[in-house]
């Protein structure tokens, strides 16, 4: 070819080049900053033309744009700039590609890996006239954008030097939502939520929501509550209304969930409640609910919850298809500088782990805001995905309205006070295009001061306000009709529990093919057995719990971390095929034709974000059972702040009630400082019961009252039935409260935490309190010593007492429910041992546990009776920084002074009566062994090579072959057989079971006891053959330590290289 075609060839390629830069680095040119700080250098081309983008966009073809600017060139098909035309002049194409992509939008969409999605956004920019707006457009922007300054205009006159938030400088937030409100409601939305942090709420209450603004200019004036609750500050409330849209004639509703100033963690919250709202209109694709999240531009590049919500948005059972984010960007981090808050150039950075397309725009530019408000609605409902609109803009005032913003920005804000207020300078700019007058204009601002005037009168008339007209998740009618006080059984007949228990412990149907792991297949054998035997262990008792409310038409939802299998790989919710990738099988969810839905789900490895989202999905959803469950109880500590400011307080400060249930694994069993401790004294510091008024324990509704009055409930229950009915006490209750339950860890495998299946009958119900059922109760005067405790100690405590030999001096008492204290049972246990020592016994340290919760609460029960002169002393762990200790060692010495502060040291007759049990013992098993293998004698195999094989006699003359074939000696023929193989113990591991030795407690030698009862002592289980403890293989907890059983130990994600 000729040197020319060749040089024609070379330019179009360059030509292409250009453009893909434009698309891919044209917003790092966008003229986005209103204030002029952050922006690039104009350069003049050949023709005299300023362009924005430079070496920096260009890169190796900035010198295209100094050639010759009228040589023709065919565009690209992965332009759309030339509309109809194919061919456009150089000089053409850089300028629409200078206002498209360098103007005041700076699109970021090219790491978007799908071509439709890019296309798409392609299309939407940059076709011709994309970015223009009609006269009646321009006009209702205008109203809108009045209203919006006007409001903040309003409060800064009447409350000048009050706190709230103002929005000036990013006034154009407000039409953006209502746009983004517009576009939605009209494809169908019907419900959309909004998640917020402080700046600009109150003006979203008033334009957006149309919560009425005399409501609003009350939380001024300092009234006092008609109702009961803490109440929060005006700019963290909640709202819900439903409404009409008059620009689509539809009638939507809007939340916008109340918050505190902790930012960002509103994200998970809001998501949840979108999910739930979504799941209860039966919208299976982000058709009828929209989630909406706006952002401050340093919490969205600065909290880690937002990663963590993001990675949530294409999760299966998290996922609200497509959320619009809107970022509210002043450029100062309360008195940050941006380059001091961040390391990435935008503060949007986060979302392209997710790929979602980021619009910068200019928020003095209002037509160019509301054309990305209109394209990330129309992208978020055609590709049902996240979108971002970063709104950069200023804050005229300081972080708050009685602020100095001069301190430390003193140059920015020389610059806002010189600068017009958007809707000046837009109202300029429409009077001279000749849009309105400015009579029309003056009209529009005096008749939205009146509407603001006649408020404020209004507001005056009002002597009191009610928290309750602040709440952002009504129930509608799930109060109606219902007594409050009204404790509804809580146990079920036989007939279902055999049900639930022949499916749970069963394969698939036969004609499903399943092929199961065979750990899988001698669990579920396990746990037909007992269902046969008519008792349940913990797993058993759970998914009673759950197949019961399915059955009943409740959805139970359970995530967290390892939820499917258990951290301790007990539950098996969700089974896999063994061979074919993605077949599952879940068989709660086949119990029952007209069943409810069971959701179990492994989340992401967050805790602060998933633990969000199940607090709102539960607040969205009250007839659903919503429970997180750590992987360690003190997993719990990343998520303290949604514990602390929205599920203890949530309540108190929004009216707003959830029935969320937290799982934390929890006991003292050697496993090191952070896999131990569930933190029990943080939850129970946290609830708000008076620890020095005795109730009114005669009340006949004293325990429904009790559980009302209280933020929360804490238990620590010992038994898979009392679990069972806790569970059902959730849902069955005439209210919400959170329930925070200490889970075990060994005990899951105990072999006394067993429950019968009376324990879950009819007549059966929750037990705040277990009393002691043993030898001690049926003599209560010689009593010496009544021990209280929670939880796993009881089990510890139980076997030594019995080889203490104390059984009938000391009475054990277990409270499974801490919080709220049960004053009326403690105190008939009190009275049932009136010569007993008072002892309160925990494994946790001494400034850990419960201990300084029950302490005073004790105080208050023995003070009530004008007579009784003991007091309760504390027994367990000394104090420590550290929630266990990470030496074994160290624990069992621990463990040894605890119980003995008790129960004193074994005496030499305790020691020998001891010796001649494990006599007895090695007898039974070695009988046990004897007579297996005389009924089932092993079969010798042939060894391979011909070699004679054992117990064959050789020939006279035949020496024996000492050599093996390489020279080394020939081992003996190893026994196959397969009952011999059954001799031997099998060490705990993955696929331990109840039955197992190698989950030996320092209880495990008592007989199981029935339901709440204490446990004969005499009768010894000959489950336990082994007495010595086994060689601890990798991932393993030896069994010689007291207090301390052998679990599946769990790969911990955090301790991975």
């Amino acid at each position: 070819a000729p040197p020319g075609d060749w040089k024609n060839i070379d330019d179009h390629h360059a030509v292409q080049a250009i453009i893909r830069a434009y698309q891919a680095r044209g917003h790092l040119a966008a003229d986005l900053d209103p204030l002029g700080i952050v922006g690039t250098t104009k350069t003049s081309s050949v023709d005299g033309t300023q362009r924005q983008a430079a070496k920096e966009v260009l890169r190796q073809h900035y010198s295209y744009i100094f050639g010759d600017l009228n040589a023709m060139f065919k565009l690209p098909s992965s332009t759309m700039i030339g509309g109809g035309e194919e061919f456009l002049p150089l000089r053409e194409i850089l300028d629409r590609l200078e206002r498209i992509y360098c103007g005041h939008i700076g699109v970021e969409y090219m790491q978007i890996t799908s071509l439709t999605k890019t296309t798409w956004i392609r299309e939407r920019f940059e076709s011709p006239k994309a970015l223009e707006c009609s006269k009646e457009e321009k006009k209702l922007i205008l109203e809108r954008l009045t209203r919006a300054t006007g409001f903040e205009n309003f409060l800064a006159k009447k409350f000048p030097s009050e706190k709230r938030f103002g929005l000036e400088g990013c006034d154009i937030m407000i039409p953006v939502i209502k746009e983004v409100v517009d576009k939605a409601t009209n494809r169908g939305v019907e419900s959309i939520l909004i998640g917020m942090a402080h700046r600009g709420r109150l003006n979203v209450l008033a334009n957006i929501c149309r919560k009425p603004m005399a409501d609003i200019l009350a939380q001024f004036h300092g009234l006092q509550a008609s109702d009961s609750g803490s109440g929060d500050v005006k700019y963290h409330l909640g709202v819900f209304q439903e409404r009409l849209n008059r620009q689509t004639n539809r009638m939507v509703r809007i939340t916008v969930v109340a918050n505190p100033s902790h930012l960002e963690h509103v994200n998970p919250i809001l998501l949840g409640k979108a999910r739930a709202e979504m799941e209860h209109r039966g919208d299976t694709d982000g058709e009828k609910v929209l989630p909406i999240i706006i952002h401050g531009d340093a919490s969205f590049c600065g909290q880690g919850v937002v990663y963590e919500s993001m990675h949530l948005s294409d999760l299966p059972n998290y996922t609200t298809y497509g959320t619009i984010h809107i970022v509210s960007n002043n450029q100062v981090g309360f008195t940050t500088d941006p380059r001091f808050s961040r390391s990435s150039r935008y503060c949007t950075d986060v979302a392209k782990v997710v790929g979602a397309p980021i619009l910068h725009v200019n928020a003095d530019d209002p037509e160019a805001c509301i054309l990305c408000a209109r394209i990330a609605a129309d992208y978020r409902s055609k590709f049902k995905k996240d979108v971002v609109i970063d709104i950069v803009g200023y804050r005229r005032n300081g972080h708050n309205e009685s602020d100095e913003p001069m301190f430390t920005q003193p140059l920015m804000y020389q610059r806002i006070g010189k600068l017009k207020p958007c809707l000046t300078l837009y109202a300029e700019k429409l009077i001279k295009e000749g849009v309105i007058t400015d009579s029309e204009y003056k009209d529009m601002v005096s008749k939205y001061d009146k509407i603001c005037e006649d408020a404020w009168t209004e507001s005056k008339n009002i002597k009191t306000i009610k928290y309750s007209t602040w709440i952002d998740s009504p129930w509608s009618a799930f109060f109606d009709g219902r007594n409050r006080l009204r404790m509804c059984p809580t146990g079920i007949n036989e007939d279902t529990l055999k049900k639930i228990g022949s499916i749970f412990s069963s394969l698939p149907p036969p004609e499903h093919k399943f092929e199961a792991h065979k750990g899988i297949q001698r669990i579920l054998s396990l746990r037909k057995k007992m269902v046969d035997n008519k008792e349940a262990d913990w797993s058993l008792g759970e998914a009673f719990a759950f197949g019961s409310l399915l059955k009943e038409g409740v959805h139970v939802r359970l995530s967290g971390q390892d939820v499917e299998r258990g951290t301790f790989a007990h539950r098996h919710h969700v089974l896999h095929h063994q061979t074919d990738d993605k077949v599952v099988y879940s068989p709660l969810n086949h119990l029952y034709p007209d069943q409810a839905q069971y959701s179990v789900s492994n989340s992401s490895l967050s805790e602060c974000a998933v633990l969000g989202f199940e607090h709102g999905y539960s607040m969205a959803s009250p007839n659903t059972l919503v429970l997180w469950e750590g992987q360690f109880g003190d997993f719990c500590n990343t998520a303290q702040c949604i514990i602390d400011q929205f599920i203890a307080s949530g309540e108190s400060k929004w009216v707003r009630q959830s029935g969320v249930v937290l799982l934390l694994p929890h006991s003292m069993e050697g496993m090191g400082p952070e896999h131990s401790s569930g933190r029990i004294e943080r939850f129970l510091q946290m609830s708000d019961d008076d620890p020095d008024i005795y109730p009114d324990t005669c009340d006949c509704d004293f325990v429904a009252r009790q559980l009302m009055n209280v933020n929360w409930i804490v238990t620590n229950v010992s038994t898979p039935a009392n679990f069972f009915h806790c569970l059902r006490r959730q849902v069955k209750m005439g209210f919400r409260k959170p329930l925070i339950n200490f889970s075990p860890k060994s005990v899951l495998r105990h072999p006394m935490a067993r429950s019968p299946f009376k324990d879950f009958n009819e007549a059966s119900s929750f037990h705040r309190l277990i009393p002691e059922n043993g030898p001690a109760s049926k003599n209560a005067e010689r009593v010496s010593k009544l021990v209280f405790c929670s939880g796993k100690v009881y089990y510890d405590l139980f076997k030594e007492r019995d080889d203490h030999e104390q059984v009938d001096t000391v009475a054990i008492v277990r409270v499974e429910q801490l919080c709220p204290f049960p004053y009326d049972l403690i105190t008939e246990q009190l009275e049932l041992y009136p010569n007993a020592e008072l002892l309160w016994a925990q494994e946790e340290h001494k400034n850990s546990g419960a201990w300084f919760y029950v302490q005073p609460r004790f105080d208050t029960a023995l003070l009530n009776n004008e007579n009784e002169t003991r007091c309760v002393t504390y027994h367990g762990r000394a104090p420590s920084s550290s929630p266990a200790t990470g030496n074994k060692a160290q624990h069992y010495k621990e463990y040894k002074a605890f119980i003995e502060s008790i129960f004193g040291e074994l005496t030499e007759e305790n020691k020998a009566r001891l010796e001649c049990i494990v006599r007895e013992k090695q007898a039974k098993a070695k009988a046990d062994s004897k007579s297996s293998m005389n009924k089932n004698p092993p079969q010798p195999v042939k060894p391979k090579g011909g070699a004679t094989p054992p117990g064959k006699s050789q020939s006279p003359d035949q020496k024996p072959d000492t050599k093996n074939r390489t020279g080394g000696a020939t081992p003996p023929a190893k026994d196959t057989s397969p009952d011999k193989k059954q001799l031997r113990p099998k060490p705990a591991g993955k696929d331990a079971f109840p039955d197992s030795e190698s989950k030996k407690t320092p209880a495990s030698d008592a007989k199981i006891p029935t339901g709440g009862a204490t446990p004969s002592v005499k009768d010894r289980s000959p489950r336990k053959k082994h007495l010595k403890p086994e060689p601890s293989r990798k991932g393993e907890t030896p069994n010689a330590v007291p207090g301390e059983t052998s679990v599946p130990e769990v790969k911990n994600p955090r301790d991975s290289a």
